[in-house]
């Protein structure tokens, strides 16, 4: 079964109703061009303030949500959303213009931020420690500290401290997210990570490097919740595990290119600038490209299905109105205290925290250590860049393996299928820590990458299962302020005194991932109870609701009685 076909099996069926229009031509009557079908504000703020679906575009679109939507006109729509190229024979910007690129623009971005990640560990077999001063000695006798009390390496203060900038943007930078168009704030974002990152490359001692990695680790904050964002914008809830799928196999893809990018910096005379080291070109080349992207980003990529160019108004209702089983409601920019209360008394949000924490550990740790792990193997430089190829390989082979198993699973078994790929992680710690041979250690750490497809199946947990924009902010800073907390603990579990094997390093990443199958277990828990507690009190009259209207309010999923949380992608999952 191909990822194509898992594509075509996530489409629900499409019941009838009598009261339907059946054929597209019955649509024409959403064509209107006498209204706006966003809000408008005064001022310069108002400009670049998120634009609101008018109260007329929701009006019709609660006349589409009473339409039967024909399933061939969804299916051309969504591949227009996805990837595929209106040709046209207007000039080569408007055919720029015209290309549907959410999934690939997503993908780009995805594999530029996990590149963007993994510089330092990189720069490490390039000797920035030498060219920089970075030995613990040196770090210890510039900061007044005797060498004992010199805990942990700088490289270990380095790869946490891009986290810590992190863990004290991720909740602003959500808050931020709903006020702001979603696309232009990402690329506003992804700009400043390429610039901050050709600026390390001109870093003169570690206190410049820590300074930068900090800011960096900050506005790289709104990537992940950003990509999540977006998915949920553009998809149903039965879409989201895919189309995260796609865009999270850059992440293997961007393991493969840092590999590639490593090699050829190692055996490539680069004489370009005079002198310059080789570690500054991965700060420099991958800066530029993050830039580059940016600008492509900013300029071509909707910001959301109310004001895009790219589909009639026919459409665009469409894209928003084969979403009314999610019971998400309409995309806004208000902040709603109650949401933000309720999001901080749901148990949801701390699991959903101690989700992220837990699956990051590990990622800490092997994201800026993997390389000098695999060199401990006993490869040499260049050797251990190319070890990089089958772990991006493996990575992108278990995240398609893991959304065409979540296709034919029965109904309800999305969390134990995030158990299933997260044991062989285990698993490759265990052989990584003590294991006799290389290729048994290197076979370890390669499975360890089957973490990646937890993490995607993960994230759709979160952006199906939570209902109201506000509250929807607050859970997924919840989660990605975990993913900050976990890659700052991860990389202090790696002594320089255990080196080459790492081993409290490597034996703690395996009781973390461990402890995010517990996690995951309550996850499932929690929402499998409150779906039996709701079922219930329809089935015995205590609850009433109209599922139509309820689709078209911003209510949070405590208080939307049509709201069933998903464990599975099927929208009859209980």
């Amino acid at each position: 079964m191909s990822l194509k076909e898992v594509d075509a099996a996530e489409k629900p069926e499409i019941h009838e109703a009598e009261y339907a229009p059946k054929t597209t031509k019955d649509l024409e009557w959403a064509n209107r061009d006498d209204i706006q079908d966003v809000d408008q504000r005064s001022g310069v703020l108002g400009y670049f303030l998120k634009k609101n679906p008018s109260p007329e575009f929701i009006a019709d679109l609660a006349t589409m949500n009473n339409t039967v939507l024909d399933p061939k006109e969804v299916a051309r729509i969504e591949r227009k959303i996805d990837w595929s190229v209106c040709y046209t024979r207007q000039s080569p910007l408007r055919l720029i213009q015209e290309a549907r690129l959410i999934i690939p623009a997503l993908s780009v971005c995805y594999m530029f931020y996990y590149v963007d990640k993994t510089t330092l560990s990189y720069a490490a077999i390039f000797n920035i420690k030498k060219g920089l001063n970075l030995g613990k000695s040196e770090y210890a006798s510039r900061h007044n500290l005797p060498v004992c009390q010199s805990l942990t390496s700088p490289q270990n203060w380095l790869s946490s401290l891009f986290y810590f900038g992190w863990l004290g943007w991720a909740l602003p930078t959500n808050l931020l997210m709903q006020k702001y168009p979603l696309n232009k704030y990402l690329a506003f974002n992804i700009f400043l990570w390429g610039a901050l990152l050709m600026a390390q490359a001109a870093s003169r001692n570690f206190t410049d490097l820590a300074i930068l990695r900090t800011l960096s680790g900050a506005f790289e904050a709104t990537a992940d919740p950003a990509f999540v964002l977006i998915t949920s914008t553009w998809y149903t809830r039965e879409q989201q595990p895919t189309r995260i799928g796609y865009w999270y196999c850059a992440n293997g893809i961007g393991i493969a290119l840092g590999g590639i990018l490593g090699f050829g910096i190692g055996i490539t005379p680069l004489v370009c600038i005079k002198g310059l080291p080789s570690w500054k070109y991965e700060f420099l080349i991958v800066g530029a490209l993050c830039c580059a992207w940016a600008i492509f980003m900013f300029i071509f990529i909707p910001d959301s299905p109310y004001q895009t160019h790219w589909f009639t108004r026919a459409e665009r209702l469409i894209i928003v109105s084969r979403k009314r089983n999610d019971q998400n409601g309409p995309d806004n920019r208000h902040w709603d205290a109650s949401q933000a209360i309720e999001g901080f008394v749901d148990i949801k949000t701390y699991l959903f925290f101690l989700f992220g924490f837990t699956a990051n550990v590990p990622n800490g740790g092997t994201s800026n250590f993997g390389t000098l792990i695999i060199q401990g193997f006993g490869f040499n430089t260049l050797n251990t860049t190319l070890m990089q190829l089958p772990y991006g390989a493996i990575i992108v082979a278990f995240i398609v393996v893991a959304l065409i198993v979540n296709k034919r699973l029965p109904p309800g078994n999305r969390t134990y299928l995030m158990v299933a790929t997260n044991i062989p992680t285990v698993i490759g710690f265990a052989l990584v820590a003590w294991a006799k041979g290389k290729g048994a250690r290197l076979f370890g750490y390669w499975i360890t990458g089957a973490s990646n497809a937890t993490f995607v199946v993960g994230l759709s947990l979160v952006s199906g299962n939570v209902g109201g924009q506000t509250k929807k902010a607050i859970a997924s800073a919840a989660v990605f302020l975990g993913v900050a907390a976990g890659n700052i603990v991860g990389p202090f579990l790696f002594k320089d005194s255990e080196a080459p094997t790492y081993i409290t390093g490597v034996v703690g990443c395996m009781v973390s991932r461990i402890l995010e199958i517990v996690v995951i277990l309550a996850l499932r828990v929690v929402f499998s109870r409150a779906n039996a507690k709701r079922d219930r009190d329809v089935t015995e009259g205590r609850v009433q609701y109209d599922d139509r209207v309820t689709a078209l309010q911003d209510i949070s999923d405590w208080k939307n009685p049509a709201f069933r949380y998903v464990l599975r992608c099927s929208i009859h999952d209980a």
